[in-house]
């Protein structure tokens, strides 16, 4: 397959019968986060994903059949972003790409999509954060149209996965629409 041309794939809701394969993605970035020693991301139950699926939350990049990549948005993130989050802002998280598709900048697609899908629902912000010092991640998103807003502590994250209460130092990126 040839990646480069078929780069502009196909975005959709994840449905039900994505549920094992965005797992197994998740599991994937476990092992590239551990393997790289960044702050590893729980296990997330499969009852947990079809709910996010079920409230149309979650979503795929797909080429040729295949799952490139996934994504779950939010449209409040209180706990992380505390008073900016003014019913304003699409919040992307975990973003995970298929091994066998790494290293192909999916993130600008996902920023082309968020862009669009952001501006349909009234939206002025895209929002996203990662945890600790991660300079490749501060990197790829600034790269990507991010702003890079700092590094923050985050101060209430038992609402949060665990990987939060791990790691309380959040960067936090944000593309203004306005």
């Amino acid at each position: 397959m040839d990646i480069l041309k078929e780069i502009n794939g196909k975005i959709s809701n994840c449905v039900l019968e994505d549920s094992d394969n965005i797992l197994s993605l998740y599991q994937s970035a476990r092992d590239l986060q551990t393997q790289k020693g960044m702050v590893v991301w729980p296990i997330f139950e499969k009852g947990f994903i079809e709910n996010e699926i079920n409230e149309q939350r979650q979503w795929k990049l797909v080429i040729e059949d295949a799952i490139v990549c996934n994504w779950a948005i939010t449209f409040s993130d209180k706990e992380i972003w505390g008073e900016k989050d003014k019913n304003d802002s699409i919040y992307i998280h975990r973003i995970a790409t298929n091994p066998i598709f790494r290293g192909n900048r999916f993130i600008d697609k996902i920023v082309m999509w968020a862009r669009e899908y952001a501006k349909q629902r009234g939206k002025r912000f895209i929002r996203l954060d990662t945890l600790g010092n991660n300079t490749g991640l501060i990197v790829h998103y600034s790269s990507a149209g991010f702003q890079f807003l700092g590094m923050f502590e985050l101060t209430n994250t038992s609402n949060l996965p665990g990987h939060y209460q791990v790691e309380p130092n959040c960067c936090l990126f944000e593309i203004d629409l306005a």
